[in-house]
């Protein structure tokens, strides 16, 4: 069978009429890689130079998987294909170009480490404060201006950028960007950014190169084109036009990394620069249920800028999409665990068959949490576990420390971060005096003035150690939390972070915020027997006792089949049995910097059109009534896009109905949007009814409390308390006798009552 018979005819269509300007779309699910592959083997086929072939990725693993099935086919040709991502195949051309303009054939490539060191040599060498101008965050904007191609000139030139400078109190930035450069000049050193925008330069500079590579590269062919930048689109452009026989691939619906510098405007305004364009859709979906293609198109059918598609499969309806709401992400993090344990029993799913999507990395503790307790073996896709983050393990080095001075791994991780002129130099010592005089490295730090140190680092180690014992001095008087706040703010560890406005940076942030949500929970949450709300420690040692405890058998499971947690972003390109797409709250997702643009809230939705397009066959969308954010607890609503999902393929957990939007005006730049207006969180309480009302009066007219059997409690029942009134059943936990119910109150929030104590009336059955 001839390998075009694999194909239905779109794909057929595009893999065939190989010459002339080509856009390929492809839908989620549609088969876009065997497309390009078997398009490129059918060029080598048809007898075409592998030599005149450029194909362009964005990761070598698509590259090398690509080029293993285009040899299935074609044959031992597809190893002489011009085939990788663009900045290995456009070093492969600077290594022969490079003397064009000044740099040796054998250049240096720098890595982000090299980068970022010299940055901050220079940052030094010039007398500037590093606290202003951070190395990584000068790197950023550097790197951001090469893929805008904004030269070191163009950006001294630009009054805008010059602005933003005097804004982020770092005038001097255009000073540094222009000395960097000069200075990788000087060192034959590009950095992988240069390896782009040199290519460039020459193409530009010189038409002799551009005739080259015009004539080498007949045909040209690029994946994932949605996400390229204005630098990577220019470079091919060039080389593209003498014979035109550009090919594109991807989905104009799949361009979410705008935050990286990729723009969807390559793709949506590719016609306007090869007017005699072939488009080929590829509509067919081969991945997931109808109802989960309906939801996609229903969603994505809201953006003002995409190129029309309408995907459709021949799969079966499937299942409604689910959309389920919890009273806070903790309980949002047991549901999903529930559920996963249930379709494991129930379906005989496997761990590797579910995946569950968050906005931000930090959403990701609630979910760990609630995994590690049913011994669920789960892996972070793309990234670690929430308490092996660097950040995550800084604030809590110091919480250790401030626990037990003695706690050596905690001091050596922090004695010097955020940065206080305490070197590796000084930490090896101190080491070496206690090792040789049996005592341990606080005994030292805490009697620095008897050791051989100068007088300006023993003044450091001094002002550390009181700092350290300043924080078990107050851990008698503040909360878990305040003190963690108070550490936080009083090390610099929480600035530190806030100043960086790198999208790491800003990662980094939410993490350490999303520990202190955690501790403020733990402080919060409160047990209940017999009315009464029982005194547990609190403590912060007793909150890094359970942090110790849940994360201390991590090791060891990197072979299991895993759950798999993950970014949305992280997410592209894959597909899961079941799919949870998590934390759907306005201002989570989409995310409160979105809001006020069309732009960035038309990227929002198009993430969650990837997110939706990754689920086969099971859909799951939660979101929680209150998260804390900042130490305060923040009552939430559902995300708008939860309402553009038809009626007619949702069920719903419990009692929530989906609101009908009202005309609030959430002003863009030209457009209106109108966003739900849903019920606080109060309207999880049970509704008011005469039984409870009569029960409610006579209480407070002094008749006898009687009790129902708490044993006979369960999840969905509305009840009554003594002390807390009306309230509704969320989970129940534990067995026997230790069984413990959360129960929503209207006034109280959450309580955890322990149910062999429970004086509960019962006003509805359970199971709702």
């Amino acid at each position: 069978m001839s390998y075009l018979d694999e194909l239905n005819e779109p794909q057929r269509a595009a893999v065939v009429n190989t010459d002339g300007p080509t856009l390929i779309i492809a839908g989620p699910g549609s088969g876009k890689t065997r497309v390009l592959t078997f398009r490129i083997a059918h060029l080598l086929n048809q007898g075409n130079d592998p030599f005149g072939i450029l194909a362009l990725t964005f990761t070598n693993k698509a590259a090398e998987e690509m080029r293993h099935r285009i040899e299935k086919i074609a044959g031992n040709n597809a190893r002489s294909l011009y085939m990788g991502t663009f900045h290995s195949v456009f070093a492969r051309i600077l290594r022969v170009e490079a003397p064009h303009i000044g740099y040796p054939s054998n250049f240096t490539i720098y890595d982000t480490e090299d980068s970022r060191s010299l940055i901050k040599t220079i940052i030094k060498e010039q007398g500037l404060d590093d606290k202003i101008y951070k190395p990584n965050q000068i790197q950023y904007r550097i790197s951001a201006a090469k893929n805008a191609l904004i030269t070191p000139q163009a950006y001294a030139a630009d009054p805008e950028l010059k602005a933003e400078d005097l804004n982020t109190r770092r005038p001097a930035t255009a000073t540094l960007y222009k000395l960097y450069c000069d200075r990788c000049f000087k060192s034959g050193a590009m950095d992988f950014d240069d390896l782009l925008l040199q290519t460039h330069v020459i193409l530009e500079k010189f038409p002799e190169v551009l005739y080259k590579y015009q004539r080498k590269f007949k045909y040209v062919l690029i994946d994932e084109f949605q996400d390229t930048n204005t630098l990577q689109y220019a470079i091919v452009k060039r080389i593209a036009d003498m014979f035109q026989n550009i090919t594109v691939v991807g989905d104009d619906a799949q361009s979410i990394y705008g935050f990286r510098g990729a723009t969807i405007d390559n793709i949506l305004n590719f016609e306007k620069d090869f007017p005699d364009l072939k488009v080929y859709k590829l509509e067919q979906n081969y991945r997931s249920t109808q109802n989960i293609v309906k939801a996609a198109n229903e969603l994505i059918h809201r953006n003002k800028n995409q190129l029309k598609k309408e995907i459709w499969t021949s799969n079966d309806k499937g299942h409604d999409i689910q959309i389920v709401r919890t009273p806070s992400d903790n309980e949002e993090g047991r549901w999903v665990t529930d559920s996963i344990m249930e379709l494991r029993m129930r379906e005989h799913y496997m761990n590797s068959d579910f995946a569950i999507l968050y906005r931000t990395n930090a959403q990701s503790r609630a979910f760990e949490e609630a995994l590690r307790r049913h011994n669920i073996p789960y892996k972070i896709y793309g990234g670690m576990s929430f308490y092996q983050r660097k950040e995550v393990k800084d604030l809590l080095g110091y919480l250790k420390l401030a626990v037990n001075h003695y706690d050596e791994e905690a001091l050596k991780r922090v004695i010097n971060y955020p940065v206080r002129g305490i070197g590796q130099t000084t930490i090896d010592k101190i080491n070496i005096f206690a090792a040789n005089a049996g005592l341990r490295m606080w005994d030292v730090i805490d009697n620095i003035h008897a050791y051989d140190f100068p007088t300006r680092t023993k003044s450091l180690i001094e002002d550390f150690a009181l700092m350290i014992k300043s924080f078990a001095a107050q851990s008698t008087k503040l909360s878990a939390y305040d003190l963690a706040t108070t550490i936080g703010k009083t090390t610099k560890l929480v600035a530190e972070l806030y100043n960086d406005k790198t999208v790491e940076g800003v990662s980094r942030y939410e993490n350490v915020q999303e520990l202190l949500n955690s501790i403020k929970e733990f402080v919060e949450e409160d047990v209940v027997q017999e009315g009464e709300e029982v005194t547990m420690d609190r403590s912060l040692g007793s909150f890094l006792q359970n942090v110790t405890l849940m994360t201390g058998d991590e090791k060891g499971q990197e072979n299991l089949d895993t759950v798999k947690l993950m970014t949305i972003h992280a997410a592209k390109g894959l597909e899961f049995k079941a799919v949870y797409v998590v934390g759907m709250e306005e201002n989570l997702f989409p995310g409160a910097q979105s809001l006020y643009s069309l732009e960035d809230l038309e990227e929002e939705r198009r993430l969650f059109y990837v997110a939706v397009t990754r689920a086969e066959t099971r859909l799951y969308l939660t979101y929680a009534t209150s998260r804390y954010k900042f130490g305060q607890l923040n009552y939430c609503d559902p995300s708008r896009f939860i309402s553009e999902i038809p009626d007619s393929i949702v069920s719903y957990q419990g009692d929530i109905k989906k609101a009908a939007p009202t005309q609030q005006n959430w002003k863009s730049s030209s457009t209106t949007f109108s966003k739900p207006v849903v019920a606080k969180p109060q309207a999880t309480a049970p509704s008011a009814k005469p039984a409870a009302q009569r029960v409610a009066s006579s209480i407070s007219n002094g008749e006898p409390f009687i009790a129902d059997d708490a044993s006979k409690l369960q999840v969905g029942m509305e009840v009554l308390h003594e002390k807390f009134g009306e309230g509704k059943v969320v989970s129940i936990e534990g067995a026997g006798a230790n069984r413990i119910a959360s129960i929503f109150f209207a006034e109280f929030g959450v309580k955890k009552i322990m149910l062999k104590f429970a004086k509960l009336k019962f006003l509805t059955g359970g199971n709702s």
